[in-house]
């Protein structure tokens, strides 16, 4: 039988790259965005369905599962890839930014995953990948913000999946470091563009640019080597569920430093 996988965040960059990938293994594949009105690539794949889901519309969320379901007839994996990184100065960002990178990062895969789970039991089974980041794992400045969501996703992920190992359920993480040609790097410079600055750090904030300016030109893993990578972990037939309860930690798939 063919297998299902709903990504949310699919209009570009890995989200897209994944959908594709999945699409041209022979999966459907259920490609999740905020405006599919203006997709025009995965329209045309057979096997896609192309759907509104906003993390921060819990309508659209619910919307969007039965709408795959009825399409395809069940989910087998979710990929829980929509989200941002603010980078800048915590100081100068303001609450409401703060805000919605918890919202989109955090609550916004809580929420996905709350929705889908009732799915997932009646069908004795699931995987849930999510995608976390290397800065999920260490710190990097200015981007205070965007690590703090990670760490807390992987916090919740390996607590969740003591949970669902009950379930007959998986859960892994996917921990990519930089990845060239992404449009991920260019939401959060306008972030950072909008937000105050403060001369107090002008020094600082020019070294660490200047730092990560060097590290980009040394990237060499791309959109489609993470989406291996995820496709990898869809397939592995790996599942820390299959163990003692006590070793059902999930499992963590990388691309560290590339």
């Amino acid at each position: 039988m063919t297998k299902t996988i709903l990504i949310t965040g699919a209009s570009s960059g890995l989200g897209k790259a994944t959908a594709c990938f999945f699409a041209h293994e022979g999966w459907n594949v259920v490609a999740t965005m905020r405006r599919p009105e203006e997709e025009r690539e995965l329209v045309q794949l057979p096997n896609v369905l192309v759907t509104r889901l906003d993390v921060q519309d819990r309508i659209s969320i619910v919307t969007a599962i039965e709408a795959a379901i009825a399409r395809f007839g069940r989910i087998d994996v979710l990929l829980n890839n929509a989200g941002f990184g603010l980078f800048g100065l915590f100081e100068a960002t303001p609450p409401e930014k703060v805000a919605e990178q918890f919202n989109i990062n955090i609550f916004g895969v809580m929420d996905v995953m709350r929705a889908i789970l009732p799915h997932f039991r009646q069908n004795k089974g699931g995987l849930l990948l999510n995608i976390s980041s290397g800065a999920g794992v260490f710190t990097l400045p200015m981007l205070s913000l965007y690590c703090a969501s990670k760490f807390a996703l992987e916090g919740f992920i390996e607590a969740l999946s003591y949970e669902l190992a009950s379930q007959n359920i998986a859960v892994k993480l996917i921990e990519p470091g930089g990845i060239a040609n992404t449009k991920f790097e260019q939401r959060s410079g306008a972030e950072a563009v909008q937000n105050a600055t403060i001369p107090d750090y002008d020094r600082f904030v020019a070294h660490t640019n200047a730092v990560f300016e060097g590290l980009r030109e040394v990237r060499q893993a791309t959109e489609k080597d993470v989406a291996k990578v995820i496709y990898q972990a869809a397939t592995d037939g790996i599942s820390r569920n299959q163990n003692t309860p006590h070793e059902a930690h999930p499992s963590f798939t990388g691309l560290m430093g590339s």
